[in-house]
């Protein structure tokens, strides 16, 4: 039986390149000629990589596609990614010739002008739409020059959920022609550890499988490659197009050894639940089945089928009934029947025999069977320990009796009261789906489309699989009072067999040193209690072995599942609760960088010499086959970065200077912290560029101090997207790229280009860093005597350029790169009458602050220029957002 699946990314790149009437360019060299049969149209597309990355569930995924123009005119090139319709667009860069195009998330009524100014010009703005029964589709083009390349990126994350005892990522590959490298791969990191891992592709015969696939697991880890090679990819030996089309899929679970799991990471906690093996309770299963005329042959067919075999799979202890409507109501028996084989026999003869009439009356039917519950469980009719649930199918609206979607959700809302779930199935493409949602939403069920296709019978087995085995009822997590924060949806009316209760939260004290977590719910035979707890000593080790593999991913599935289950909660409220939770959403999307219902991606590039900008947006929740946004190409509407202003550097004991431009001033604070610490300087999650330093201490303690000076002596430079990691000391400077590693000496003056990154060494002074055009840094070296008894060499670090840089860059100096405002008042003499002392205002903080001085040695690292500014005392406390244990990380890279 076909799975639900949880996909981790479906990707399409269209080949159909089309030729443009952009202004032609002059060739230049490309290296190396690939075979013929690799250009379409002028067009390689010579790279693609698809990296998932899972820690605990959460996927964060990136797919990277590099294309060269081997034309002599321009072209132009598409990229086609489509993703799950759970998951959000977190990044999307473009870099044509080195430069990159970061994408910005804002408020889509921000964005909406850009739209509109596009619209007017008779261009279209969507670049994200619904392309299927789990799909979005994210389509950009973009005009290539002659002998000129072009890199797509896109990122996303998603929170996977268990179905039916497995966690499953589901990849359709489309690239439509042969790529030199193709290459899929997922990491894995779950702390309970891999039980079962597995891979299957549907589109490559099974000894091409095993050559072009690997796939291991030991312990908390998991991995699978699929790099199939040029031939492999050949549909066959002869032949010039791709067999790479079709369904990619990787399973995995965890052990289980106890039914709950905690996770702590800086101040967040995820808490995973999932007792298998528990006795099933009863159910009493009501059908509420549309037969109107509009459920012709073929829907009355497959629902009938579908029927049957869940007929066969109801276990002796449930209890059932159908009620069948159009415009009048129908009841198989007038109360709730036992699944006896018997009772079974006779249900499949009365389905057997069910037919379409004529209008449709929703309420009356669904009342009915509402009704019917309460009544069998007011008269004791069922077991005491069982559960009720409605199952609606309809293909249509309502247009007899109580017609209003508003009032029919009032009298079903009013006449359940919380006491069973209802689950609605929308069968079709004119199905009232919003209706149906919000329907299901306040009665703790959910809706499911069910798809009008030759698998429709497979669709609603494959959900009544779902909610066929309940294991607990009435599911409350607790935690100790006052020591959770911003806790996610806490109490479920069940827990199915095969899947998982998931709830995240903040500690309101992030360094509690007890965390406690109480699950009680009602089993099948009695109620059930669980707890789990960690002690001070368990949660240090657990922090000590904490492996990582993307670094905040606890916060982040915070941020996902609140913002998820907001928007579920927006779907039935009205008036002022819509709006608080409409302004609760939107703020954790614009801080968390998604794109959601509620906002855009606006990306820059260039067109004849002007800033140009694209649109992405997110679908709506209605129809699948009618979109918020006209189209899916790629529109480009004027807009302007502003210009750089400012720069940032850190040097000497370790000294942070912040300029300020527009106060014609500047702002400083040392670090104190012990050697062998790392911290972050600047992390940007758009951008995918973080930079780490790693504090090192004078040889000795100086003759006058009780305390060594301290310095960064490591220094590790990443781009997450470009794969590119640049580990600087002051004795040689190692880059890696991708698998290829290269190791340069200060005694060297060399520029290495490649990738959208350039470095130039210059020989025993600095390195220059530039990732596109809008990125700068530079590298100084400080050099001492080899046998100073005291002091060693050590690296200074500066921003000149990071206008490039998103809203979302943060670390000691990455969160300067944003507008930075104060005031400075009551300046007095200090005890050095050479360094007065003021009153400063700044991030809603008073502070004492002293005048002072330090240097900047980007032009020459022996003497240097004194640049005067404010020091902030205590590490720069008040400055600072948070504390600074915020900024120390685990490793430099």
């Amino acid at each position: 039986m076909a799975s639900a699946r949880a996909p981790c990314l479906l990707l399409a790149l269209l080949s159909c390149l089309v030729a443009s009437g952009f202004p032609g360019h002059l060739s230049r060299p490309l290296g190396k000629r690939s075979l013929p049969e690799m250009v379409v149209d002028g067009i390689e597309i010579y790279s693609t990589k698809i990296h998932c990355r899972v820690t605990s569930r959460f996927a964060h995924n990136t797919v990277t596609t590099r294309a060269t123009n081997r034309a002599d005119t321009a072209k132009e090139v598409s990229f086609d990614v489509e993703l799950p319709k759970t998951a959000f667009i977190t990044n999307f860069t473009l870099t044509i010739d080195g430069v990159t195009y970061p994408g910005n998330i804002k408020e889509k009524e921000v964005a909406q002008k850009q739209y509109d100014k596009a619209v007017s010009q008779g261009k279209t703005a969507g670049l994200v739409k619904a392309s299927g029964r789990k799909l979005e589709k994210f389509t950009v083009s973009v005009n290539v020059a002659a002998g000129s390349k072009v890199t797509f990126e896109l990122t996303y994350e998603e929170l996977l959920k268990r179905h039916k005892g497995k966690y499953e990522m589901y990849l359709k590959v489309r690239p439509k022609q042969l790529v030199k490298h193709f290459e899929i791969t997922a990491d894995i990191f779950e702390p309970q550890g891999i039980s079962s891992l597995d891979a299957q592709a549907s589109f490559i015969t099974n000894d091409l499988l095993a050559s072009a696939l690997t796939k291991s697991f030991s312990g908390k880890k998991g991995h699978v490659s699929f790099k199939p090679s040029v031939d492999q990819q050949r549909s066959c030996p002869t032949c010039t197009d791709s067999l790479l089309d079709g369904d990619f899929t990787i399973t995995y679970d965890v052990n289980r050894e106890s039914p709950a799991n905690v996770q702590i990471v800086n101040g967040y906690f995820v808490h995973f639940f999932a007792p298998d093996g528990l006795p099933v309770v009863p159910k009493n299963v009501v059908f509420v089945i549309d037969v109107s005329g509009s459920m012709y042959y073929q829907k009355l067919k497959q629902t009938k089928e579908a029927l049957f075999k869940i007929l066969e799979d109801m276990k002796e202890n449930d209890y059932l009934n159908f009620i069948l409507f159009a415009s009048k109501v129908r009841v198989w028996k007038d109360h709730l029947i036992q699944a006896t084989p018997e009772n079974i026999q006779e249900a499949k003869t009365f389905v057997s025999n069910i037919a379409a009439e004529d209008t449709t009356n929703i309420n009356d039917g669904l009342m009915r069977g509402i009704n019917m519950l309460k009544k069998a469980r007011e008269e004791h009719q069922v077991p005491e320990r069982s559960t009720s649930i409605v199952i609606l199918l309809t293909d249509g609206i309502a247009n007899e009796g109580v017609s209003r979607p508003e009032d029919i959700q009032a009298n079903a809302r009013n006449a359940i009261g919380g006491k069973f779930p209802l689950y609605s199935l929308g069968f079709g493409d004119n199905v009232d789906y919003n209706f149906l949602e919000k329907l299901a939403l306040e009665n703790n069920g959910f809706a499911r489309r069910i798809y009008e296709a030759s698998d429709a019978t497979l669709q609603l087995q494959d959900f009544y699989e779902e909610v066929a085995n309940p294991l607990l009822t009435g599911v409350e997590v607790e935690y100790p009072q006052n020591a959770i924060l911003d806790l996610t949806q806490s109490t479920y009316k069940h827990y199915y067999d095969g899947s998982e209760i998931v709830v995240a939260g903040k500690l309101a004290d992030k360094d509690m040193s007890h965390f406690k977590a109480d699950v009680k719910g009602h089993g099948a035979l009695n109620d059930l209690s669980f707890t789990e707890e960690l002690d001070a000593e368990e949660m240090e080790k657990a922090r000590q072995d904490q492996e990582y593999i993307f670094g905040d991913y606890i916060e982040r599935l915070w941020a996902y599942l609140t913002i998820e289950q907001l928007l579920d909660k927006r779907k039935k409220a009205q008036g002022e609760e819509k709006e608080n939770l409409t302004a609760q959403a939107l703020d954790l999307s614009l801080k968390y960088h998604f794109v959601t219902p509620l906002t855009s991606m606006v990306v820059t590039k260039p067109e004849d010499n002007e800033e140009q900008t694209a649109i992405a947006d997110k679908p709506g929740d209605g129809s699948p086959f009618s979109q918020n946004t006209p189209s899916s190409s790629a529109t480009w509407v004027s807009y302007q970065p502003p210009p750089q202003t400012s720069y940032y550097y850190v040097d000497g004991d370790p000294h942070f200077i912040i300029q300020v431009p527009e106060k014609d001033d500047a702002l400083c604070f040392n670090i104190d912290e012990d050697p062998g610490t790392v911290l972050r300087l600047i992390h940007d999650p758009v951008t995918g560029l973080t930079v780490h330093g790693e504090i090192i201490g004078d040889k000795v303690a100086s003759a006058d101090s009780k305390t060594r000076n301290t310095y960064f002596g490591k220094l590790g430079i990443a781009n997450d997207y470009l794969d590119v990691q640049i580990e600087v000391t002051p004795e040689k400077i190692n880059l890696r790229n991708g698998e290829a590693q290269s190791t340069f000496s200060w005694l060297d003056t060399v520029t290495v280009t490649q990738n959208g990154m350039t470095m130039a060494i210059n020989r025993k002074k600095n390195i220059v860093l530039s990732f596109g055009d809008g990125v700068t840094f530079v590298v100084v070296l400080h050099q001492v005597w080899k046998k100073h008894p005291v002091h060693r060499d050590f690296l200074g670090f500066y921003v000149v350029d990071s206008h490039r840089m998103s809203a979302q860059t943060h670390g000691l100096l990455g969160q300067f790169f944003h507008p930075l405002d104060f005031e400075v008042s009551d300046i007095r003499p200090g005890l050095d009458p050479s360094k007065p002392v003021a009153t400063m205002v700044v991030k809603n903080h008073r502070l004492k602050v002293t005048r002072g001085s330090q240097k900047d040695y980007r032009r020459d690292a022996s003497v240097g220029v004194k640049v005067a500014c404010w020091f902030v005392h205590n590490n720069g406390e008040g400055l600072l957002d948070g504390d600074l244990r915020d900024y120390i990380v685990p490793a430099l890279f």
